[in-house]
């Protein structure tokens, strides 16, 4: 069926209905008033007729409820011809909608219902009048709009009042699209989805508002212009209408014109804003304060993008602000503030200075970079003083932990820093050569010292752990075994070890950290220990056995030789009984343990002697020299230096500090005549018998002669002696293995295997030295070609 019109065609047994949507004769259901006057049997075999002017429905039927009763046919034919519309039935319709789209324009009441429009707008849709209706309704929105511009044209305007009336312009166009687009929503639907080249009504609202007002240059400019005064007023902290900015950068989105109208423009005037600022601040301002005032500003600028801008501006801006106050000025924040910050240290700032450069490329690199310079300059002066030696060890304990506490607290335990913070350390320690190992020996041998009630042994443990870090750093680490092991040596023979623990927890950890060729010669020292226990125990039974000792109790320590360190034989003059328990050990020991030779060793020597004073007994702790000089008194009560350094024979500066530490300490048992600290060698000496002590045990201890410069050099000659020792056994072991080499290659290798820091000079003299003792030798065709000489 076709036509303009159509009709809906019911049919039932018996009756007829007639339903129409819409016709254009008000003609065609006057048939229905003729079934009224058929009879009953007419209306049963019957099918009514609608509209027989226009169409046919023929039937042709036989009782439906007979039994058997043939099928009945419908024939449903075309209309012959088209209804007509009323004439002007287009312009009349537009005109009607015409006058709505004015009222909605401008803001008066509309003369039909909605819904009436919307049909009329469906209507003409369906009758083919859509392309017209769209074309009309541009037009009429488009002189409406085309009518707005001359209000923003005037020059006398204030900013304020013009961004304000574009703002309520803007805001009225929305509302009426909306309300024009609710009563053209058929058209919306239908045509424009049709007809993909072609806006939507809202998208053509938008066109014409962007078209004619907004692409406007003076326009444009002066809105533009306005938004940048206002944003400058606000970021100087200036009160702005946020609402207004917020509602006009939409209108530039919405329009599509927000990048190329206003973002460009927006951006540089942010970066000729920072770039100032950045400028006059870095000049006026501190470090602490600046780095604020950045983190203020980046702040601000979130706060702007959250509550106005356009999030696609957000990466463009916020690297602008990164760039002119940050970037810009990486190098001047360090120079100027790092190591104020550092010296605090100011954890806070420290903290902010981190965060904000590593927002910027290379930011953490410069300031690693400034980190690992502050690190070699502050430790170099701490290694390079000589008068800050006593604190040395200290300083850099404190200084490596305050280290640690920033970069776990402040720079996140960023690896970079760490590597950094290593790299600086083993830099500057390795400066003065030689003497932070020595120092550090010192210090644990301090601290492991009986007597040192500084710290618990949790304490101890933990201050250990710290000393193992700096030794780690260390370059010469064999000057550093070379004094541990001197001080280690008489820490175990006098008896001064704080803890026999702490003192094995240090092996491990340095075992630990150079391995056991490292620690062998230390780990014997503590084995000999343990051995001569055992052995003054067998002595001891063997004394019982033979019925021997005579009131004298002799204990005697075993040294490996090539464990201890060198000790100068000292020939003393011993009291006969001593001498003769000395020659009745060696004579036991030797029985068991032959060809070995025993040699005393009498600087280690101590003893406690019983004393008779007028107060009462008391039982004296003191060395073997200091027990030599006293026991010349058991036969005569005045004797001068003289005599004492004859009967002795202890050697003349050994003897005035034994004669000091009996006359002149804390504990005098002897008097000297003259009175004074220092001892000449016509000073006269005799036993003190009235000297008094509430203690029944005195420990008269020696004074300790600092050590001689000589001393020291000679332990550095030991290490130097080892190293000559070791690189000539580094080479024979290369050249055994290699046969032949090349300059070059060997002096590689040997860098390779050797542990202790050496120069070239030094090498090559080694390799001579071999050469001379034929170890090796000189290729005859290439001087720089060494061969193994088997």
């Amino acid at each position: 069926m076709s036509g303009l019109a159509k009709t809906s065609v019911l049919v039932e047994e018996g009756g007829n209905i007639c339903r129409k949507r819409s016709l254009p004769s008000s003609d065609q259901c006057n048939k229905r008033s003729k079934t009224d006057d058929m009879s009953a049997n007419e209306k049963k075999s019957n099918f009514s007729v609608i509209n027989p002017s226009n169409g046919t429905v023929k039937t042709t039927t036989s009782s439906m409820n007979k039994p058997g009763a043939a099928t009945k046919k419908l024939i449903i034919k075309n209309f012959k011809s088209k209804p007509n519309l009323p004439e002007n039935y287009q312009e009349t319709t537009w005109s009607k909608l015409r006058e709505a789209v004015i009222a909605i324009q401008t803001s008066k009441a509309i003369a039909y219902s909605l819904e009436e429009l919307y049909q009329a707008v469906e209507n003409m849709c369906s009758h083919k009048m859509a392309s017209q209706l769209y074309v009309n309704l541009t037009n009429l929105v488009e002189a409406h709009v085309k009518a707005n511009i001359e209000q923003f044209l005037s020059e006398s305007m204030d900013r304020q009042v013009f961004l304000k009336r574009m703002d309520d312009c803007w805001r009225a166009h929305c509302r009426q699209m909306i309300m024009i687009r609710s009563i053209f929503l058929y058209l919306d639907r239908t045509y424009v989805l049709q007809n993909p080249s072609i806006h939507s009504i809202w998208d053509m609202g938008l066109d014409l508002f962007r078209h004619h007002i907004a692409m406007n240059t003076l326009v444009q400019t002066r809105t533009v212009d306005g938004l940048l005064l206002l944003i400058e007023r606000e970021r100087g902290g200036d009160a702005v209408d946020i609402s207004l900015l917020k509602s006009l950068l939409r209108m530039l989105s919405d329009l599509q014109i927000y990048q190329k109208a206003f973002e460009n423009k927006f951006l540089q005037a942010t970066e000729r804003l920072y770039a100032a600022e950045g400028q006059r601040l870095m000049r006026e301002l501190a470090v602490p304060q600046y780095l604020a005032h950045v983190e203020k500003r980046l702040r601000e600028e979130n706060e702007r993008l959250l509550h106005y801008l356009d999030p696609s501006t957000k990466w463009q801006l916020i690297h602008t602000v990164e760039r002119q106050l940050l970037s810009e000025h990486l190098s001047g924040i360090l120079s100027k503030g790092l190591e104020t910050l550092m010296d605090g240290p100011r954890l806070a700032d420290l903290t902010t200075l981190y965060n904000l450069f590593n927002r910027v490329k290379d930011g953490l690199t410069e300031l690693c970079n400034h980190f690992n310079a502050y690190i070699k300059k502050k430790g170099r002066t701490i290694v390079i003083e000589p008068e800050r030696d006593k604190t040395m060890v200290a300083e850099l304990l404190d200084f490596k932990e305050q280290l640690d506490h920033i970069v776990n607290t402040c720079f996140q335990r960023n690896d970079k820093f760490l590597y950094s913070m290593r790299e600086a350390f083993e830099f500057f320690i390795n400066q003065r050569q030689n003497k932070p190992a020595e120092l550090i020996a010192k210090f644990v041998d301090v601290k492991l010292r009986a007597g040192n009630k500084e710290a618990t042994e949790e304490e101890l443990e933990r201050l250990l752990d710290k000393i193992m870090v700096l030794f780690r750093f260390i370059h010469g680490k064999d000057v550093f075994e070379a004094f541990y092991k001197k001080d280690l040596a008489k820490r175990l023979l006098v008896g001064k070890s704080a803890s026999v623990d702490a003192e094995k927890s240090m092996l491990s950890k340095l075992k630990q950290e150079c391995g056991g060729g490292f620690t062998c010669k230390l780990e014997g020292m503590f084995k000999d220990m343990e051995l001569s226990k055992d052995i003054n125990i067998t002595y001891k039974q063997h004394l019982t056995a033979m019925k021997e000792g005579g009131g004298l109790e002799l204990s005697v320590y075993i040294l490996t030789m090539g464990f201890w360190p060198t000790y100068a034989p000292v020939e003393v003059r011993l009291p006969t009984e001593l001498t003769r328990h000395q020659d009745h050990f060696t004579k036991f020991y030797l029985a068991k343990h032959s060809g070995r030779k025993l040699q005393w060793q009498a600087t280690l020597g101590h003893c406690v002697l019983r004393a008779n004073f007028t107060q009462g007994n008391k039982e004296l702790q003191v060395s073997l020299f200091q027990a030599l000089v006293l026991l010349l008194f058991n036969d005569g009560d005045n004797l001068s230096f003289e005599e004492i350094r004859t009967a002795t024979n202890i050697e003349e500066g050994e003897l005035r500090r034994t004669l000091q530490s009996l006359a002149c300490g804390k504990a005098r048992v002897l008097s000297k005549a003259p009175r004074g600290r220092e001892v000449d060698d016509t000073d006269h000496f005799s036993f003190n018998g009235d000297f008094t002590n509430k203690l029944f045990r005195i420990k008269i201890n020696q004074i300790q002669m600092k050590e001689t410069s000589e001393e020291q050099k000679a332990t550095e000659e030991r290490v130097y002696q080892d190293r000559q020792y070791q690189i000539d056994a580094a080479i024979v072991r290369v050249m055994k293995m290699r046969k032949a080499l090349s300059h070059n290659l060997l002096i590689s290798e040997l860098y390779n295997q050797l542990k202790f820091p050496v120069k070239p000079a030094d090498l090559k003299k080694r390799i001579e030295s071999l050469i001379d003792r034929d170890y090796m030798e000189r290729d005859k065709d290439n001087p720089n070609q060494y061969n193994y000489v088997a």
